[in-house]
């Protein structure tokens, strides 16, 4: 057995040993959702950043810009500017908000603040997070598959079934503990991976004679240029779509959970700046993962573009090191779909079991239905992972966009608007969600103006305009 499949196996028994030592502090649902609002600054900074970028992080943004090119700096300059604006505008507000109306959900924070329909907003937010979140959770055991697949030559689906097997053990035993602690780890995995690898790729290049620059011209006009050879308004929409990534952020209900579990909503301010210091370096080092992977290989190389992180750890690195960064790839995936996962199982139980089919039990008994609707959720998402043709990228990209749709304006205008109303709310869910799914479908409508800021943009105007209507000052917002 190699060093490479040892130190990953390590890693895979120490989530799981994380998984069993918090298994015994879930007595309720608020500890086994938010950690009992308990989590300190680093846990809750570096738990969502892991989780904030998933597979698609060390996989999806190093193949796209290997396959595109420089265009893709959009991208990521993108989800900087959400990341920077969400933790400003949201995070502490949703913080401060949930804890008054004791929300465990996000479902809950926009329930709890009306004095009507909260039945159909619990329903409808149910519903959008169930159908995105599987392709969400199916992206990630979908890049378990190739990582193992490139490194240790496992069958992609073998390789799909130990991440998703490992991810839903440790989510049904721990709850929230088990994945924050091991996101936690997971972060500083990732981002030793995004910082040690592009230094040795930019090292190699150097040393072996080749030029990056020489590459990038190379590889055709299109691949150093901003907008990927386009012009008029079709170099407008790459840029547009690009920087669109930042709407995403307001709405995933994963990421929002992290600032719901902060213990002191003052030390947000720390965790804040301990997520920019981790962010910048890594988009920077993901991007520049996909340019040593052309400068070496070419792009005509790799059968999937996506698999160049993991190739260039073993082809770069000594083998203990390239298991310590493959896990880090894992994590990224692992990251994600532990908090989904998590999301999801308690979207179903205390949304729908407890609050639309009033179905009390006692919290032990509550907190056991979690991890039977973690398990079944998991295994969902696993198949539709094997049935499924897309890149990790695109699949990524469409819940993103339907989740950020759906919640983010909605959220954004409830937390620092008192005209808005449940009515607005809902119409913001629906026209997110629908808009997605038509936009997503017309291939014209997607290549001249991105889902993403289509679908947020429409969503936001539908929240404003339909709570204009609606609002009533006799009918106050309960908090």
């Amino acid at each position: 057995m190699g060093a490479t499949l040892i130190g990953f196996i390590v890693y895979l028994f120490a989530m799981l040993g994380i998984g069993i030592y918090a298994y015994r502090r879930n007595e309720s649902t608020a500890d086994y959702y938010l950690g009992g609002r308990k989590m300190n600054s680093w846990v809750v900074a570096l738990s969502e950043r892991s989780s904030g970028e998933s597979a698609w992080l060390l996989l999806g943004l190093p193949g796209a810009a290997l396959a595109l090119g420089v265009v893709e700096v959009w991208t990521a300059l993108g989800c900087l500017i959400g990341i920077f604006f969400y933790w400003y505008a949201v995070a502490e507000a949703i913080r401060l908000q949930s804890g008054k109306s004791n929300a465990i959900t996000l479902p809950d924070v926009f329930a709890n603040r009306f004095s009507r329909g909260s039945l159909i907003i619990r329903f409808t937010a149910m519903i959008i997070i169930i159908f995105f979140f599987t392709f969400y959770l199916a992206a990630q055991f979908n890049g378990a598959g190739k990582v193992l697949n490139v490194t240790f030559g496992i069958d992609p689906f073998t390789g799909m079934v130990a991440g998703a097997v490992v991810i839903i053990l440790y989510t049904m035993l721990g709850g929230f503990s088990a994945v924050v602690w091991t996101d936690f780890v997971q972060a500083l995995l990732m981002f030793g991976a995004l910082v040690l690898l592009p230094v040795a790729g930019l090292i190699e290049v150097s040393s072996s004679g080749h030029s990056l620059h020489s590459a990038i011209q190379s590889a055709g006009g299109s691949y150093l240029d901003v907008v990927g050879g386009k012009t008029g308004w079709a170099a407008v929409a790459t840029i547009v779509g690009g920087l669109s990534w930042a709407f995403g952020y307001m709405g995933q209900p994963h990421l929002l959970t992290k600032f719901m579990s902060i213990k002191d909503p003052g030390k947000i301010r720390k965790s804040r700046r301990i997520a920019f210091m981790w962010a910048v370096p890594a988009f920077a080092g993901a991007f520049v993962i996909g340019l040593v992977g052309l400068a070496l290989f070419g792009q005509g190389y790799f059968d999937d573009v996506e698999k160049v992180m993991p190739h260039l750890a073993n082809y770069l690195l000594p083998q203990w090191v390239a298991g310590i960064l493959v896990s880090a790839a894992i994590a990224a995936m692992m990251s994600t779909a532990d908090g989904q996962l998590l999301v999801i199982s308690s979207t179903v139980s205390e949304d729908f079991f407890r609050h639309i089919l009033k179905i009390n039990l006692t919290p032990k008994s509550m907190v056991n239905l979690s991890r039977l609707v973690t398990l079944f959720v998991g295994i969902a998402a696993f198949l539709v992972a094997v049935s499924s043709g897309k890149l990790i990228f695109a699949m990524v990209s469409y819940a993103w966009a339907g989740l950020g749709a759906a919640f983010g304006p909605a959220l954004l205008l409830m937390l620092r608007w008192k005209k808005i109303t449940w009515q607005g709310v809902f119409a913001g869910m629906v026209t997110g969600t629908l808009v997605t799914i038509i936009w997503t479908e017309i291939s014209i409508l997607d290549q001249n103006l991105s889902a993403r800021f289509a679908s947020f943009v429409l969503a936001f105007a539908a929240v404003y305009f339909v709570s204009l209507i609606t609002f009533r000052k006799e009918e106050p917002l309960k908090v």
